[in-house]
């Protein structure tokens, strides 16, 4: 099952629901679809959805997907993060009118490249190529969440070391 979340935030995020939409209507996409649509005007035809759900119903539909496909609102991907799945982030895009500026895609950038552990897709236009090849991707990259207290408690374990060696 794949799980498509778009936040609560008030603009409507119709480019990503339309698009997943799109995508399972042709079959590229082949297994089931919940979404949650939040505020779009767009009408999903091919894919189970909700406006909004409860949060112990949002937990239970990141943790029985296989792919998590979300925009950028931090709280939403590291959910996915959090319960060691790769999610495809869309942010939202102010010049799409799905934001009051580009807050989420700028955030999402440095997680792609700091982390590894989200996959960003920044035009919708890309995500047939992402599912398609979902599997390999994903990989290739971190599961385990990266806490930067615990590297940093190893890197300073290692410099107390050098230090009374």
């Amino acid at each position: 099952m794949i799980f498509v979340t778009v936040g609560t935030h008030e603009q409507p995020f119709n480019r990503l629901i339309q698009c997943i939409d799109e995508l399972k209507k042709t079959g590229i996409i082949k297994e089931d679809v919940i979404m949650q649509t939040g505020y779009s005007t767009y009408v999903p035809r091919q894919c189970k959805w909700k406006k909004m759900f409860l949060h112990d119903e949002m937990i239970e539909n990141v943790r029985k997907a296989r792919i998590v496909i979300t925009h950028g609102g931090p709280a939403s991907f590291l959910m996915a993060v959090q319960m060691e799945k790769i999610p495809i982030v869309v942010p939202r895009q102010h010049k799409y009118g799905e934001h009051v500026n580009d807050h989420q895609l700028r955030f999402a950038r440095v997680i792609a490249e700091r982390q590894n552990q989200i996959i960003l897709v920044e035009e919708v236009n890309r995500l047939k190529d992402i599912l398609l090849n979902y599997d390999i991707i994903e990989s290739k990259m971190h599961k385990k969440m990266i806490s930067n207290n615990e590297k940093f408690n190893v890197e300073f374990e290692g410099i107390i070391d050098r230090l009374f060696l």
